[in-house]
Order: C-alpha cells, then sequence, then structure tokens
C-alpha cells in the first residue's frame, strides 16, 4: 500500500544488444507509457522501482554481459533498491529455463515473443492499436525502424532464428504510418534493420518488396534520411539499387554483412555465396550507385579456418576497398549447425586474427578518410560533447561509422544538418569547419 500510493510505480529498462533489441525496448516504453505506468531508459537515479533487462544472447561476449547486468540487479533488490526485477529478450528465450534455476532471485522471464505475458506481469493491457507508438531511447533526430522479425536463413554459426524465430515482415502500410508518426515528432533519419533485409516481403506479398517499401518511405515530407542495414549478399534484389540511386533521401549508404572472403569459410558458413559471386555484386553495387558507401561485418576464427584463410580475407579487403568494417570473433553457439564442428581455436587466437583484420583494416580507412580533406559534405549534428559538436554524413551510421567533429561558436542542435569542409582524417573519424 505504501508502495502503490507514496510511490508511484515507475519502471526502468535497460537494452542490451542490437538496434532491434533497442527497438523491442521502446515499443515497451510506449506500451506501459500508454498504460500511464513511469517508464524510464538505462536510468542511473535509483528512483525506480522495477526494472526489466532487454537481454541479448547473440555471442558468448553479449551473453556474459547480459548475466552480469542481471546479476546486478538481483543485488539491488536483495539490498532493497529494487522491488521487481524482470527479464526478456533473446537470452530469456533460449535459455529461460538454465536462468531460472541459476539466478532464481528474478521475479520472471519472458522470451522475445511474450511482450503482452510481460505487460499483464506488470499490471498493463497489451494495446494493439498502438501501432508505431514507442518512447524512443535515441536521440529524438533519428530512430530505428524494425521492418521485419526473425530469420530464414541457415547460416551454421547464427542462433538468431532459434531466439527470433522464422522471417516475419510488417505491412509496407503499418511501416509508412510509423515512419509518417515518428518524423511529426521530429525524427529527420530513419535506419531500416531487420535480420535480413532483402527478404523483405517474401511472406507477405510473395516477392521481394523492399524497392516498393522504400520507394514508399522516400515519398513522407520531412524524412531527410533513410538508412539500410543488414542486407544479406545472397540473391540480393537488384532493383534495389535502382531506387537508392534514384532517390535523393536514401542515403547511399549499405550495410551488407559478408562475414568470409574465403570460399571454404563462406561454405562451412553455408552462406549460399562465393568470392566470386560477391565480388560480382559489388561491382554492380558500385557501377549503379557511384561513390556508395559500404559497410560489411566479418567473422573470424571459426572452425577449420587456416592462416591461408585469413590472408585471403586480407587480400579481399585490399581489393574491395570497403568504408567501414566490423569484426566479430566466432563464438560456439549449442543447436547451431557448426556446433557439431571442433572450436579447435583458442579464444586468444580468434582474438588476435580479429585485431589483425581490424589493423589490416584500420590503414585502408586511413587512406580513404585522407581522401576527404578538403571536400564537403553536408552533414547532421548530433550532439554537443567535451565543447565541440559531433556530427555525421550521409555515409556514416550511428555508433559504428566515423564521427566528424566541428569545431565552432556558432550554436548548432542536435538533428540540425549543415555543409562542413573537411579540416582533417583520422582512422575512424574526421574533423572540419562550418562552410557558410
Amino acid at each position: 500500500m505504501r508502495t502503490r500510493q507514496l510511490h508511484p510505480r515507475k519502471v526502468n529498462i535497460i537494452t542490451l544488444g542490437c538496434s532491434k533489441n533497442m527497438v523491442d525496448s521502446e515499443v515497451l516504453s510506449g506500451q506501459l507509457s500508454a498504460n500511464n505506468i513511469a517508464v524510464v531508459h538505462e536510468n542511473t537515479k535509483l528512483d525506480h522501482q522495477i526494472v526489466v533487462v532487454n537481454t541479448c544472447g547473440f555471442i558468448d561476449k553479449a551473453k556474459e554481459e547480459s548475466v552480469q547486468t542481471i546479476l546486478e540487479q538481483v543485488e539491488l533488490k536483495r539490498r532493497g533498491k529494487l522491488e521487481k526485477v524482470y527479464v526478456t529478450g533473446c537470452l530469456s528465450e533460449r535459455y529461460k529455463s538454465n536462468l531460472e534455476s541459476e539466478i532464481p532471485e528474478v521475479d520472471a522471464y519472458f522470451g522475445t515473443m511474450e511482450l503482452p505475458l510481460l505487460l499483464k506481469t506488470l499490471e498493463a493491457d497489451y494495446k494493439a492499436e498502438l501501432v508505431g507508438e514507442r518512447l524512443l531511447a535515441t536521440p529524438s533526430h533519428y530512430a530505428y525502424l524494425k521492418i521485419s522479425e526473425g530469420c530464414n536463413r541457415t547460416c551454421s554459426f547464427c542462433a538468431i532464428p532459434l531466439m527470433r524465430g522464422g522471417h516475419v515482415s510488417r505491412s509496407i502500410e503499418s511501416l509508412v504510418e510509423e515512419a509518417e508518426l515518428l518524423v511529426s515528432r521530429g525524427v529527420k533519419e530513419i535506419m531500416l534493420i531487420a535480420q535480413e533485409l532483402t527478404y523483405y516481403g517474401l511472406d507477405l506479398y510473395k516477392r521481394r518488396a523492399l524497392p516498393e517499401l522504400l520507394n514508399r518511405l522516400a515519398d513522407i515530407k520531412g524524412l531527410e534520411w533513410i538508412r539500410l542495414h543488414y542486407a544479406y549478399p545472397s540473391k540480393f534484389p537488384l532493383e534495389v539499387l535502382d531506387v537508392i540511386r534514384d532517390r535523393p533521401n536514401i542515403c547511399k549508404y549499405l550495410d551488407m554483412p559478408l562475414q568470409h572472403a574465403s570460399d571454404r569459410m563462406l561454405q562451412a558458413m553455408k552462406r549460399q555465396i562465393t568470392r566470386a559471386e560477391m565480388e560480382e555484386l559489388l561491382s554492380t553495387i558500385r557501377s549503379t550507385i557511384p561513390g556508395i558507401c559500404l559497410r560489411t561485418t566479418l567473422i573470424v576464427g571459426f572452425p577449420g579456418e587456416t592462416r591461408e584463410d585469413i590472408e585471403e580475407l586480407k587480400d579481399f579487403l585490399t581489393q574491395q576497398q570497403f568504408d567501414r568494417v566490423g569484426v566479430f570473433t566466432y563464438s560456439h553457439e549449442e543447436d547451431t549447425s557448426a556446433f557439431a564442428l571442433a572450436d579447435t581455436l583458442s579464444q586468444e587466437e580468434k582474438e588476435s586474427r580479429a585485431q589483425e583484420i581490424m589493423e589490416w583494416q584500420q590503414d585502408i580507412s586511413y587512406a580513404l578518410n585522407q581522401k576527404k580533406v578538403g571536400q564537403e559534405f553536408r552533414v547532421i549534428v548530433d550532439k554537443k560533447e567535451a565543447g565541440r559538436y559531433i556530427a555525421r554524413s550521409a555515409f556514416d551510421s550511428v555508433e559504428v561509422d566515423n564521427e566528424i567533429i566541428i569545431q565552432t561558436q556558432k550554436k548548432l542542435t542536435p538533428g540540425q544538418f549543415v555543409t562542413v569542409r573537411i579540416t582533417k582524417a583520422y582512422d575512424y573519424d574526421l574533423a572540419g569547419e562550418l562552410v557558410g
């Protein structure tokens, strides 16, 4: 009674993992807010009574971080700083029974598709009519738009289908409605995310409908930038390229995780593509959209990977000159088909190979950035930090790509677009001055 009357419930949501998890947390926030329940993200004031940890279960490091976060919240509960601790997300989906036995102090665990049940536990009603009604955890000028859930691919290393299920597309109408709502609230940049963007629409429309969706989104007035993340290379719908090229508010940017370049590794990973086919696709992309920024992610340390495979990967990076590259070490995941393979490389060796690839790419990134000195770019201001402004160009996504540092006495605001001339270039960042 004291808690209910004198200290109204406040729920703190802690989000771990990828941007897709962040969207899930934002949807949960919107539902709680619509039920008149106070909700905050990553609250450090400890003036909340309930915490929901939205976990990641993608790779070992992410799982360890999720478990550690749960334990920290349980300790706060033990000390009387919290009343309830709930856990949701991918780790909870995949290891619910293990977690229940190992960390029983958590009040309840929920899977990735159990939002209505989680809301009921929080004494809230699930409101199906809240299409796009979410409280953004990002700054107000950009947002992620999850166009589908799950994945039908069978990559041997990946546990995402085990945690998220098969591919389910959202309708074009619902996505346009949500994007319009976001823009009406001040969002200027929308990043399309999914486990697999290029599969979009096959389940709903019996065709790959990403080009149609992009055209509909590009028609929204006030939507300045649309950015594409997580495009699968095999059977890539080439008609998407024409839309990216022709619509000025679609960033000339594509995030396409390739994972490796050695045919041996690509086959073992069940990527359904060869190096030659990837090279042909990349050539087509670049010839169709001159100047496009290409981002990729790679996995090193997969079972059976040799020094020759690493050298081939380095050769591929030199050949392709990717603008952005991220590297993961292979994580041996239960119930994936690669789990049957002997994980013979030590974690130290995996980390060493990842560092080797990143250092190789670092030189490429530095050389590409040096070419930008003297060029002018339209950029969006993200924030002010340590007396300087941090911005991004259309070739840079949030958190993972270059930042452009602007030193100026002029007052700028987050979400504002300005033109910058690049004056200095570093390995992964740029510095520039305002033009005009």
